[in-house]
């Protein structure tokens, strides 16, 4: 049996999803992502579903971001699907041998879950529990020809399953990478793996995200341009000095040391960021840190609002 399995067709049924994948390529895409909790209340994550279920086409829910640990990203894009949006399961190979990641992405499936978000995963010296023991059994591109090797039938050892799933396969990308060769040949590699689009990293300049597009447009991989929520002078200064793959430009730096309101600042200047990236790539990828609430203002207020 191949598609979609029975779990999944029983859902739809109960609960209609507007199906990310049924729209890649067709329209400008609008995607967000939430962390689970640590711990297991879902009344935030609940609440943001809420909020922008008519101007986003899915959520991601990542898999121990920063690694931290977090409750289960499967479990909770179970709820995020059960509450009427399409999730983007992120799965990491930080945490899980090669059996592992088989066994939980046939789950996802079992569950109703397509749309997949593949990433290596970040150390885990730099997160909360530093003495935990990385596995890293393989990398993201090839965690992509696993998923695309299941729904072709056959698990990493060519085993055949017993009914296959289907999976929208999806990985990330760097427009900002100081060797900009060695990220199209990351591109290519995972396009190759089976991926059927892309999530940038957070874009503060249009400029160097047009010049990624121009080299990644060929491939024919709709590629979603990652917008991330600044909310004080403080927080970007902070990113620019520890988080990887971010830098926050100095003049943006300073229009929220100047603001008197951080949260109408953080609306005007994403807003500002969508208009100037939204005709270069496919679609946009937020980054709202905690500040979902946000979201439906910035996409009125940006002109991409479905």
């Amino acid at each position: 049996m191949t598609g979609s399995s029975t779990k999944d067709d029983a859902r739809m049924m109960t609960m209609p999803v507007n199906r990310f994948q049924d729209r890649l390529g067709k329209r400008c895409l609008i995607t967000m992502e939430v962390n689970p909790p640590k711990g297991i209340d879902l009344t935030d994550i609940l609440d943001s579903v809420d909020r922008v279920r008519d101007v986003v086409d899915a959520i991601n829910v990542t898999d121990g971001s920063g690694a931290i640990m977090r409750a289960c990203s499967l479990a909770v894009a179970t709820a995020v699907l059960d509450a009427g949006i399409d999730p983007i399961l992120q799965m990491t190979c930080r945490d899980r041998n090669r059996l592992a990641l088989q066994a939980d992405l046939l789950g996802a499936a079992i569950l109703g879950i397509r749309n997949l978000l593949l990433l290596t995963g970040d150390d885990p010296k730099a997160g909360d529990h530093p003495e935990a023991k990385p596995v890293f059994d393989i990398n993201s591109a090839a965690l992509m020809h696993v998923a695309s090797g299941l729904t072709q039938g056959q698990d990493m050892a060519g085993k055949p399953l017993a009914g296959s799933p289907s999976f929208c396969i999806g990985a990330a990308a760097d427009p900002g990478a100081k060797d900009l060769d060695v990220e199209l040949q990351k591109f290519q590699a995972k396009v190759a793996g089976g991926a059927q689009f892309f999530q940038t990293q957070a874009v503060f300049d249009a400029v160097p995200l047009q010049q990624f597009m121009a080299r990644a447009k060929p491939f024919g991989k709709p590629v979603l341009a990652g917008i991330l929520l600044v909310k004080s002078a403080k927080m970007a200064r902070y990113m620019n000095e520890h988080v990887w793959g971010i830098h926050v430009p100095e003049p943006l730096i300073t229009r929220f040391e100047q603001a008197g309101d951080q949260r109408a600042e953080c609306v005007k200047v994403t807003a500002e960021l969508i208009r100037a990236v939204k005709d270069i790539a496919d679609g946009i990828h937020l980054y709202a840190l905690g500040w979902e609430d946000l979201i439906p203002d910035i996409l009125k207020e940006s002109g991409v609002a479905h």
